[in-house]
């Protein structure tokens, strides 16, 4: 990824510009259905009394009415905390994401995506713990399913892979070593940690269009804040609720989007690690993913067509057995 020379200024400028206590970040992209639901759901946040606080929505370069729909809550909006535009051509998650970065003036920044509704206290939740807990680099909401048609059975056991983060009531740290981390979806970061900790060439790009291959890019920046010695945390007063339409639960997406995850495994382990514990780790990848494929296989053999679970499982253990491959590839 190449970034010009403003680009570059700019970013050095946003580490002057942080003013307000929390910004929440709306990356959108073909978002008119969802957007106005949204924008309601943050104009009718509670306790905010005594936080400065802005909306800032990234349009990453839609062809639908998504920029016609913020022009008129806009220009009806009444609120005290502003709500801004901006977009980003560049097509890519990573792009928006930066994006929303560099623009976003407070000190904490909330990412929402645009199939994201977030509870009417999210923001006073996510602005407090963050005063409360002064160490967290990143923190993550507690993010429920709202699916379209009702998933199968035993779905909980992949609910992961579509950013669905339950975890109980009470807060509690992550664990970036074993890739045990918060999705971006409802995802809190300080924006001095990030700028500081967070190299702008991630080797994860993140989804573009319709393909996954990149898929990991919030992990990877979630790891290198955590190699950095800054806490993630799991935040349950956080709620989002992600909207799962029915495509997301047919069998060629599920698969897709699991093989893409299980691929990146590797690349993800190796981040900011020194070479000499590379083949270490690379070694543990393979024979711990071995185990697991017969593990899987004895117990679900004959049951992998009529199980779209267990087959979704065995999809991810074969991926990730690959990974290292497909990280020398990419290198």
């Amino acid at each position: 990824m190449i970034f010009d020379e403003s680009r570059a200024k700019l970013r050095l400028q946003g580490s002057r510009d942080s003013s307000l206590d929390f910004t929440v970040a709306v990356r959108a992209y073909n978002s008119q259905e969802n957007l106005p639901l949204i924008l309601d759901k943050l104009r009718s946040q509670l306790g905010t009394d005594n936080i400065s606080w802005e909306i800032v929505v990234v349009d990453n370069n839609s062809t639908d009415d998504t920029a016609k729909i913020v022009q008129e809550y806009q220009s009806n909006w009444c609120q005290s905390y502003p709500l801004r535009y901006y977009l980003e051509q560049k097509q890519g998650a990573i792009y928006a994401r930066w994006r929303a970065i560099r623009e976003a003036r407070g000190q904490l920044i909330g990412f929402l995506d645009d199939d994201n509704f977030p509870d009417a206290n999210w923001v006073s939740a996510a602005y407090y713990f963050g005063q409360s807990h002064p160490q967290a680099g990143v923190y993550g909401s507690q993010v429920h399913g709202q699916f379209e048609v009702a998933p199968p059975e035993n779905f909980k056991r992949i609910q992961a892979f579509l950013a669905i983060k339950e975890h109980g009531s009470q807060p509690r740290l992550y664990n970036h070593k074993t890739l045990n981390l918060p999705a971006g979806a409802g995802m809190v970061i300080r924006k001095q940690v990030w700028l500081k900790n967070v190299p702008e060439q991630l080797i994860l790009q993140g989804p573009v269009g319709k393909s996954l291959s990149g898929k990991g890019e919030d992990f990877e920046g979630m790891i290198h804040i955590g190699e950095a010695g800054w806490e993630i945390w799991y935040n349950p007063q956080m709620s989002i609720y992600h909207q799962i339409p029915s495509s997301r639960l047919e069998k060629d997406y599920l698969i897709s989007l699991i093989r893409s995850a299980g691929l990146n495994v590797c690349t993800l382990r190796l981040t900011k690690v020194s070479n000499w514990q590379k083949p270490i780790i690379i070694t543990r990848i393979i024979l711990g993913n071995l185990r697991r494929i017969i593990r899987h296989w004895l117990q679900y053999r004959g049951q992998y067509k009529s199980d779209l679970v267990a087959a979704c499982e065995l999809e991810f253990f074969v991926s990730s057995l690959l990974s290292p491959f497909y990280y020398f590839k990419r290198s």
